[in-house]
């Protein structure tokens, strides 16, 4: 894939109704907030983001009931009180918001609206990991239940750098104005949204973008729920288009973090002793920064993972090449083939530990403290990795290669709750 080159048919994002929170009806913008619903930590900090608001995002996204179906029928219920009570409203008219992110470090800024969806095999939106069916089957009945995209994607595409033109002249241009709002969530990011409302603005957008050509960066099972709900209508509407922030990494370079396991019901002792001929198997010092120096530093030799749950570190490495060659696939490309993820996944959940790949065995945990102490608390293992390098992602990428489920995570991700969208109104 090329994200930079022309294609015949590219990106297109039009402009929709944003759904926003009246400030005036609430604490505070940033009290409403919520990292994507996958990045949450539950339960402690679902409890945390639910205390901080009663009208905190995360009340729609992860609504809390006995049943599913009873969740979703919950969220659906919440959003149209809130609407009703004010408490949110639709802009008047449909527009394009540019969304900026920053702290003292970092600086993102990119466009949000609706995008055009378009399955893999056309090459304009191109996935690089695997989804699992429940979620997508979760997320696609809170959507068809609340009738709403609650939270954007995280898409990027990239731009022909030097002096910006296109899109992302418009981007420069609009955040010399005043924002729509402005809010500073716990994290220390800065978060500030203006309205592109302009017609020739975003004629400019729109001219640019079709060239290009976007990678999911966050949000595989969002973007597999959107193209399911589009092949439940069969007549062109509202479902035709999915929420998403597209964000020019040319300008604005992603951080790529990694997505760690915590494998509930195996301790720490069974883990190590099963790896036992398997795999080099050395106690790191700690604390945890010291511990991921070590991880970082057997990673750049080869296959390496990080082992806690038992108050100390257990640094994994050096697989035995047989047990590579007889559990990992031969028909993909080696890029893929030494992925951690893939040599955890087929090497170890699969072959030497034996754990099914359900939420039931395997947590998925964005915070390297939280899966620690996650795991000391339930007498668990948490497997620790190390980032895989944004290159190797594109390059899998313009392969068509996928890679496992929840191996990257890119970010700055977008903040929950600051816009919406509500497939009724367009």
């Amino acid at each position: 894939m090329n994200t930079s080159g022309p294609v015949d048919q590219g990106l297109r994002l039009i402009p929709f109704r944003g759904l926003r929170y009246v400030p005036e009806r609430v604490g505070s913008l940033a009290a409403v907030t919520s990292p994507p619903y996958d990045v949450v930590v539950r339960p402690d900090g679902l409890h945390h983001l639910e205390s901080a608001d009663p009208h905190n995002i995360v009340r729609l996204i992860l609504p809390q009931a006995d049943t599913a179906r009873d969740r979703h029928r919950q969220a659906a219920d919440t959003l149209d009180r809130w609407l009703a009570e004010g408490v949110i409203a639709p802009d008047p008219d449909p527009v394009l918001y540019v969304y900026e992110q920053r702290n003292d470090e970092i600086l993102q800024r990119g466009l949000i609206g609706a995008l055009a969806l378009s399955p893999a095999a056309e090459g304009i939106v191109l996935p690089h990991e695997d989804v699992m069916d429940d979620v997508v089957a979760d997320r696609a009945e809170l959507m068809r239940t609340t009738g709403a995209h609650l939270e954007p994607l995280l898409l990027t595409y990239r731009g022909d750098g030097g002096t910006p033109t296109g899109a992302g002249a418009v981007i420069d241009r609009t955040v010399l104005r005043e924002p729509l709002l402005a809010t500073t969530t716990e994290d220390g990011f800065r978060h500030r949204l203006w309205a592109v409302t302009d017609p020739s603005d975003r004629h400019e957008i729109e001219t640019d973008l079709a060239r290009h050509q976007a990678l999911i960066a966050d949000g595989h099972h969002r973007w597999a729920t959107y193209l399911r709900l589009q092949r439940e209508h069969s007549a062109p509407g509202p479902w035709d288009y999915g929420l998403v922030l597209l964000v020019d990494t040319a300008r604005h370079p992603l951080q790529v973090r990694a997505i760690h396991r915590l494998l509930r019901g195996l301790p720490v002792s069974r883990a190590l002793k099963a790896l036992t001929g398997h795999f080099r198997v050395q106690r790191v010092e700690g604390p945890l920064p010291q511990a991921l120096d070590a991880l970082a530093e057997a990673a750049a030799a080869g296959n390496a993972f990080l082992l806690a749950g038992d108050g100390g570190f257990h640094l994994v490495d050096r697989p035995d090449p047989a047990l590579l060659a007889r559990t990992v696939r031969a028909d993909r490309p080696d890029a893929w083939r030494t992925l951690d993820a893939t040599v955890l996944h087929s090497a170890l959940l699969d072959e030497v530990w034996r754990i099914p790949d359900a939420p039931e065995h395997i947590g998925y945990i964005h915070d390297t403290a939280a899966a620690v102490e996650q795991a000391e608390r339930l007498d668990a293992t948490a497997v620790l990795m190390h980032p895989v390098r944004e290159e190797v992602v594109r390059d899998l990428a313009r392969q068509g290669v996928t890679m496992p489920r929840k191996s990257t995570s890119f970010g700055p991700k977008p903040a929950t709750g600051l816009v919406m969208r509500s497939l009724a109104l367009d």
